[in-house]
């Protein structure tokens, strides 16, 4: 089966006492997202996600959102980390490198990734509070953590302009999709490494 022809796709299954994640994802999907999770906004960046890179992601996802959501956010950064390490096995033929510069609005987001073997955030985007002190930036740069941490990739998001913070978490999720997408594509039968191989 040549890589071109294998099905790239990965079943992950999380349990906690803070959390439970059960997400499937395919690599070469359509972008079509089946998505439940006790957080309205994280399912619209997930989704976002999911549309922009043309992956199909199944979630079903619960947790401690009394508490906050920085748990939840975090596991299924986890999940989704770990199922494309999964899906792309050996990563023999990906592009490896994406990136992209997307505007939203007043926002400006550059996402710029590796999908190296070493994992590694470059996070340059600034906390903005609303009235009650919270901050869904953080949980943001969590979920980044989380992701590049898990998949072995290195990701990097620089913030040039905004203040609305539901267009900069936008805009990341946006570049996200589209950095990735450029990155997994198969572009030859060789591994993307002088090493020869990714890690």
């Amino acid at each position: 089966m040549t890589e071109k022809n294998r099905k790239r796709q990965a079943h992950i299954l999380r349990k906690t006492k803070e959390t439970s994640v059960d997400l499937t994802v395919v690599v070469d999907g359509k972008g079509k997202a089946d998505i439940s999770c006790p957080s309205g906004f994280w399912c619209h960046m997930l989704t976002l996600f999911s549309f922009f890179g043309g992956f199909d992601i199944k979630l079903k996802a619960e947790g401690d959102i009394h508490v906050d959501d920085h748990h939840l956010v975090e596991d299924i950064g986890i999940c989704l980390g770990e199922a494309f390490k999964q899906a792309l096995g050996d990563r023999r033929g990906i592009n490896r490198f994406g990136f992209t510069i997307i505007p939203m609005d007043e926002s400006l987001i550059q996402v710029a990734i590796d999908i190296s073997g070493r994992p590694f955030l470059g996070f340059a985007i600034p906390v903005v509070r609303n009235k009650t002190g919270f901050s869904n930036i953080e949980n943001l740069q969590e979920f980044m953590r989380a992701f590049s941490n898990h998949a072995c990739i290195n990701l990097h998001l620089r913030l040039f302009s905004g203040e609305n913070i539901h267009h900069i978490c936008e805009a990341a999720f946006k570049g996200l999709g589209l950095a990735m997408k450029h990155a997994v594509r198969i572009e030859g039968r060789q591994i993307s490494s002088t090493k020869g191989k990714i890690d």
